[in-house]
């Protein structure tokens, strides 16, 4: 866990409290870099401008680290209810850090089960499913150069016995329906092995940023670039730096609930409406024990209509745990309804799918909701139809001082978006720029 200084835990009561030596530096600023937010982009930055022996604070809106890596333990048994995959592991720093640190990470393909498929509980055996799979994950993982900016579904006009399982990739894959994403931006995206953590992918990045002092509960409320270096303004006064990395989720940034002086530029604005956030959701469910037949590491798919699907990851590491994935518009109604009874939806899916029985063994569930989180407002980033320079347009510095930096904008030609290990290369990067300030 990071390491909360005693001075921290005042700031609700008095003046924003910095450490002595940051105040002695400068009769104008309290620090070299100001870091917003404490997920892997912000960590990063953390550790980069610590080896740079730069003075930096870490202000964070939760109270916790790690953003949208997050391993939950509320039923017993982990399961990470943000980022799974340590995705294009060959080149993932998030891989190299887990070796540093002691943590395990394994092949994904060595926890899984074969595939089922069904249809809104009647199983359809899946063999055209696996087959309009993998005709639709060839033609969207093209070579980039003859991918046009279109819509995922545009794409798949070509394709048309492919238009279902394009729909499910879109959902479970990006969290957003097809027609809403970028073909061109997608194939941008990385591929590789993959890898997962057994103790939780959240847990590796909370273990990774222990030691750094980070001020939770502490959002910032306004950036304001005007003057000389940067001023954030935050419940317990204002901090000033030369310069800052701002690292909150681009569903944040949309949301107009961290106001900038002056706007930001019109290169910026843009790249931010021409993102959309994804709403993939997570439920996991607890059972007693029983496995109704099942292999751990299955995956049961269900496709309930054209604009609606589940997919459980049943018994993943064998755990008593089934974890539900559903994302687009379907998501976004379900958890409309609350957790109680998003938990209840989802658990009569799942019964459809196995039969009763797993009514009775069922003891409780959670829901994480990342698109109602108003701390992320989606699950990660991706470029609209015709949009996809955004991400280009919202990695360029703002004023010189401020450097927006995410999941939304990671990796050499942005082919890390979508990822922690994305993140992880835009904060170091972000946060080599602001230290030349």
């Amino acid at each position: 866990m990071p390491r909360v200084s005693r001075r921290a835990l005042l700031l609700a009561a008095t003046p924003l409290a910095l450490p002595r030596v940051l105040r002695a530096q400068s009769a104008v600023f309290d620090c070299d870099v100001a870091i917003v937010g404490a997920g892997a982009a912000g960590l990063s930055a953390a550790h980069e401008l610590r080896a740079q022996n730069k003075s930096f604070v870490v202000l964070e809106a939760r109270g916790r680290i790690g953003g949208r890596c997050f391993t939950d333990t509320s039923l017993g048994a982990p399961f990470d209810a943000g980022a799974v995959y340590i995705h294009w592991a060959e080149r993932n720093p998030w891989r190299d850090i887990a070796q540093t640190l002691g943590v395990a990470a394994v092949d994904s393909d060595s926890i899984t089960a074969p595939s089922r498929f069904y249809d809104n509980g009647a199983t359809t055996g899946g063999r055209g499913g696996r087959a309009n799979f993998r005709a639709v994950s060839q033609l969207l993982d093209t070579d980039v150069a003859p991918v046009p900016d279109v819509s995922i579904i545009e794409r798949l006009a070509v394709l048309p016995e492919g238009q279902g399982a394009g729909t499910a990739i879109a959902r479970m894959a990006l969290g957003d329906e097809p027609e809403n994403i970028s073909a061109l931006d997608y194939a941008r995206l990385w591929s590789g092995d993959d890898l997962v953590v057994p103790s939780g992918y959240g847990d590796l990045v909370t273990r990774y940023g222990g030691g750094i002092d980070v001020r939770l509960n502490a959002p910032v409320s306004a950036i304001d670039t005007s003057g000389a270096g940067v001023a954030l303004t935050t419940a317990a006064g204002t901090l000033r730096a030369r310069a800052a990395v701002v690292t909150v989720p681009v569903g944040v940034l949309k949301s107009g609930n961290i106001r900038f002086t002056p706007a930001l530029p019109a290169e910026t604005q843009a790249g931010l409406d021409g993102l959309g956030m994804g709403a993939l959701t997570k439920a996991g469910l607890k059972f007693n024990g029983a496995r109704f037949g099942l292999a751990p590491g299955t995956d049961l798919w269900d496709r309930l209509g054209p604009r609606a699907s589940f997919d459980f990851e049943c018994w993943s590491y064998d755990r008593d745990n089934v974890i539900a994935y559903f994302g687009g518009d379907h998501a976004r109604d379900i958890i409309r309804h609350g957790e109680a009874e998003a938990v209840r939806i989802v658990l009569d899916a799942f019964v459809r799918v196995v039969g009763p029985e797993a009514r009775e063994a069922f003891v409780r569930g959670v829901l994480h909701g990342w698109a109602a989180d108003p701390w992320s407002m989606g699950c990660y980033s991706h470029a609209l139809p015709g949009h996809a320079d955004a991400r280009e347009k919202l990695a360029r510095p703002v004023a010189e001082k401020m450097f927006l930096a995410g999941e939304a904008t990671g990796g050499e030609g942005f082919g890390g978006a979508m990822t922690a290990g994305g993140a992880w290369l835009a904060g170091r990067a972000a946060a080599q720029a602001a230290g030349r300030v």
